[in-house]
């Protein structure tokens, strides 16, 4: 890019989406080529936090062409014998585990802890079926989550649930990053869920896909993985949400039989990047 001045952005949020996920990568290719972004705080869900946490570390590429690599050795996304796997009921789960383990090791959880505020999000049940957003670095006044809609970046499952917010986990020393099963922040409905600080966990994107970053302070960059018909208001004009051009990946964000899906969404990220 030719301004290389720095991005106005104190805060950077990715948001889940699975395979879709590869778009962060491709787009802040483009948009940090000679204009360095330093946002003071960056918050994932699902799928992006692990986008975040590669990003923050600088291993976008190595992430995406070791998930590629894995992705070939797939032949179906659902066997029998996954009912009963130990590490997993979906080669999806594996293929996290895998990621995270061979790529945030102990040298780079203590990197990410060292640097920038780095919060994701994990959600445990509350008081009905449906999960709640937990976070838990610090006690901070627990707020009410916006009334969600299909077509907006809050998913069904909030509706049902009474939902309240703390902030997002942080890595570190007593993150999930640091866990013996370190996908436990991954957690979605066809993953095994699993404890974190004593509460079942499972994917905070079953309550908030983009989890703003607390304090909330400064511009924002909000990273979406689809297009949506409504974006939550922003009222004091310090939210920047770039949706992507046209959808990504339709119907295919979990196909993890066709490892070309992970460079086509991230192309299409260094395309909307350029545009």
């Amino acid at each position: 890019m030719s301004d290389s001045s720095p991005a106005p952005f104190d805060q950077l949020v990715f948001r889940g989406g699975g395979l879709r996920c590869f778009w962060h990568g491709g787009f802040l290719e483009t948009l940090t080529d000679g204009r360095p972004l330093t946002p003071r705080r960056v918050t994932g869900s699902s799928g992006g936090a692990l986008s975040a946490a590669a990003w923050v570390l600088g291993i976008e590429t190595e992430l995406r062409d070791r998930f590629a690599a894995a992705m070939r050795e797939i032949k179906s996304n659902v066997t029998v014998n996954d009912l009963d796997d130990e590490d997993g009921r979906s080669v999806h789960q594996r293929v996290y585990d895998g990621m995270i383990r061979g790529m945030i090791d102990s040298v780079a959880q203590v990197r990410i802890a060292a640097g920038l505020a780095f919060q994701i999000s994990v959600s445990t049940p509350g008081q009905s079926l449906a999960p709640s957003l937990i976070t838990k670095p610090l006690p901070v006044p627990r707020r009410s989550v916006p009334k969600p809609s299909a077509n907006s970046l809050h998913p069904f499952a909030g509706h049902w649930h009474g939902t309240a917010t703390d902030r997002c986990a942080t890595g570190g020393a007593r993150g999930p990053l640091a866990r013996s099963d370190p996908d436990g922040r991954h957690r979605s409905p066809a993953f095994r869920p699993d404890e974190w600080n004593g509460k079942m966990v499972f994917d905070g994107g079953m309550v908030d896909k983009a989890p703003m970053p607390e304090p909330g302070e400064g511009r924002t960059l909000v990273l979406p993985t689809k297009r949506f018909q409504a974006l939550p208001e922003d009222e004091d004009g310090r939210i920047t949400f770039v949706q992507p051009e046209s959808d990504i990946l339709p119907g295919r964000k979990l196909d993890f039989t066709d490892p070309d899906l992970v460079s086509e969404a991230w192309n299409q990220g260094r395309d909307d990047g350029r545009r």
